[in-house]
């Protein structure tokens, strides 16, 4: 067999040398992954809000959707407790107050050792004011779970 052949009877090695480690490039990446999962859980407290904040907003769509018979909306935002003892036809009677709502403030505590916020809440009926304390806990998001008359 003479002649042009087109491949070589023995191939060249393509890597000719040894594999070299790179320990450091993964060590990099894994601590690069790390610190961007720290900064995300930093962050999240930023673009969700303090508990306060998130009470106070829960509260704030809670009680405008009460008082504009939006019932529906209103019972997403009560916690488990609230839904089996109040049906959804009854949760005006519990938590709606005459005139219109307003939140004016929010203090967080202890109830029973999980965290609560307790909502101030303003009802002005043409000068005839209400104010409520709401109770709002962390249960698979921010509910309302009582109220309470303050004054």
């Amino acid at each position: 067999m003479t002649g042009p052949f087109l491949y070589d009877d023995r191939p060249e090695p393509l890597h000719t040398g040894e594999g070299r480690r790179r320990t450091g490039l993964l060590i990099a990446m894994l601590a690069g992954t790390v610190a961007v999962a720290v900064v995300m859980v930093g962050l999240m407290g930023v673009f969700k809000g303090s508990a306060q904040d998130q009470a106070k907003e829960v509260a704030t769509v809670f009680t405008a959707a009460l008082s504009q018979g939006d019932v529906e909306t209103a019972y997403t935002l009560v916690c488990d407790d609230v839904r089996a003892s109040v049906p959804p036809a009854s949760l005006a009677e519990e938590f709606l107050q005459p005139g219109t709502p307003e939140v004016t403030g929010s203090r967080g505590d202890q109830l029973d050792g999980s965290p609560v916020q307790y909502v101030t809440v303003r009802w002005d009926d043409g000068g005839s004011v209400v104010e409520t304390e709401l109770t709002v806990v962390p249960e698979g998001g921010t509910k309302v779970c009582g109220t309470q008359l303050v004054n």
